[in-house]
C-alpha cells in the first residue's frame, strides 16, 4: 500500500517565522532539518497591517505581487533580495523586516515530484488558449495574476463545484464562487496544459501573467472541500498527513468568507487559533480561530460561519508537515 509519495515534506515546503530587526542583507534561514532553497516565498507581517509579499524564482526575487490587492507587479530591492540555499535574504522594508515586528513566510520548492509548477506566460486575447505546465499531473489548483495590470487574482480549485472548470474564485476578495466561461474556457486542466478564456484577468493580448499550479500528492498536499455543520464539534477533514499549512474559504457566499491561512509555526500545539487573511493586510487574528492540526488531518472546533456555517461549502488547501504513515509504514503522531 502506498501511504505517501514524499516521506520528507521539508524538501518541498517549509514555514518560517522571525522578528524584524531593520538590518539590511539579512538571511532568513528555514527551520527544517533539511535544507531547501525556495522558489516561491509568500510572506506576511503578523503584528501589523503591512501587505502580503509574494516573490518567486521565475520572475526574480525583487519582483513582488500581493494577494490582498489587484496591484500589478512591483519591484523592491529592500524587500526580498535573493533566494538562498536554505532560505532567503531580506532588506529593511517594513513589510518584511521592521524592527520588533513579527513575520511569517510560507515557502515552496518548484518540483513535479511535489506537484508545484510556476508558469509565466504572455496573453494573446484569444479564447480557448492552452498554456503548458510541467506537473505531469492534472492541477487541482491554479492561481493566476496579471503582472502588468491591476486585475483581480483568478483561482481555479478542483473541488470548488461539481464542474470547477466553469467557475472561479478571486484571491484578493471575499466573493463567492462565480461562473464565467471566459476564465478557463469551461475546459478542465490536463496533465500537460490548462486552458484560458479571453478575460482580461487571465489573457489580455501582450500582457504578462504568472500562474502557480498545484497537483495533489498523496501524503503531502490536499485540495478539497467540506460542508459545515455549525457545531463547535465541527467536521473532520482527512488529509492523510499532519498539516503544516491550511487555507480554508467559504465558497458559496460572500459573508465572512476570507481566505484564512493557518500554519504549524505560529501555532506549535494541536490547537491552531492564529490565522491571517490572504485577501486583507490585517494583522494576525488569534482570537477567532478554532481548528486542530492532527496526525492525519484537520478538525474544526468552532461554529463560526467563517469556518463552519451549516450546510455551507468550504474549499481548502493543505500541505504536510509529515505524512500520516511514511513509505516504510511508520505512523506519525499529532503534536
Amino acid at each position: 500500500m502506498a501511504y505517501t509519495t514524499i516521506d520528507n515534506p521539508e524538501l518541498y515546503f517549509q514555514v518560517v517565522t522571525w522578528t524584524g530587526n531593520a538590518t539590511d542583507d539579512r538571511t532568513i534561514t528555514l527551520p527544517g532539518d533539511t535544507d531547501m532553497q525556495p522558489d516561491l516565498v509568500w510572506a506576511k507581517e503578523r503584528s501589523s497591517t503591512s501587505g502580503h509579499i509574494i516573490v518567486d524564482a521565475v520572475r526574480g526575487a525583487t519582483k513582488f505581487i500581493q494577494s490582498h490587492n489587484t496591484t500589478a507587479e512591483d519591484t523592491g530591492a529592500d524587500i526580498v533580495q535573493s533566494f538562498e540555499t536554505d532560505g532567503f535574504e531580506i532588506g529593511t522594508h517594513g513589510a518584511i523586516n521592521e524592527d520588533t515586528e513579527t513575520y511569517v513566510a510560507w515557502c515552496w520548492k518548484e518540483s513535479a515530484t511535489a506537484g508545484f509548477d510556476i508558469v509565466s506566460y504572455t496573453g494573446n486575447g484569444t479564447d480557448d488558449t492552452d498554456i503548458s505546465h510541467n506537473l505531469s499531473a492534472t492541477p487541482k489548483m491554479i492561481m493566476v495574476k496579471n503582472r502588468d495590470a491591476a486585475d483581480d487574482w483568478q483561482v481555479y480549485h478542483g473541488a470548488n463545484t461539481s464542474s470547477p472548470e466553469t467557475d472561479y474564485l478571486v484571491l484578493n476578495e471575499t466573493d463567492a464562487t462565480a461562473d464565467a466561461a471566459d476564465r478557463w474556457s469551461d475546459e478542465a486542466p490536463t496533465s500537460s496544459v490548462f486552458t484560458l478564456g479571453d478575460a482580461d484577468e487571465v489573457n489580455t493580448d501582450t500582457e504578462d501573467y504568472i500562474a502557480y499550479c498545484f497537483a495533489e500528492k498523496q501524503g503531502f498536499s490536499k485540495f478539497g472541500s467540506y460542508a459545515g455543520n455549525a457545531n463547535a464539534n465541527g467536521v473532520f477533514i482527512y488529509t492523510g498527513f499532519k498539516p503544516a499549512f491550511f487555507i480554508c474559504k467559504r465558497a458559496d457566499a460572500t459573508v465572512v468568507n476570507s481566505w484564512n491561512i493557518f500554519d504549524n509555526k505560529r501555532n506549535t500545539f494541536n490547537e491552531t487559533n492564529c490565522f491571517v487573511e490572504a485577501d486583507t493586510s490585517d494583522a494576525e487574528d488569534c482570537a477567532s480561530g478554532g481548528i486542530d492540526f492532527l496526525s492525519n488531518g484537520i478538525k474544526i472546533r468552532t461554529a463560526s460561519a467563517r469556518f463552519n456555517q451549516s450546510s455551507s461549502t468550504y474549499i481548502y488547501i493543505a500541505f504536510a508537515e509529515a505524512p500520516f504513515v511514511n513509505s516504510n509504514g511508520v505512523p506519525c503522531n499529532a503534536r
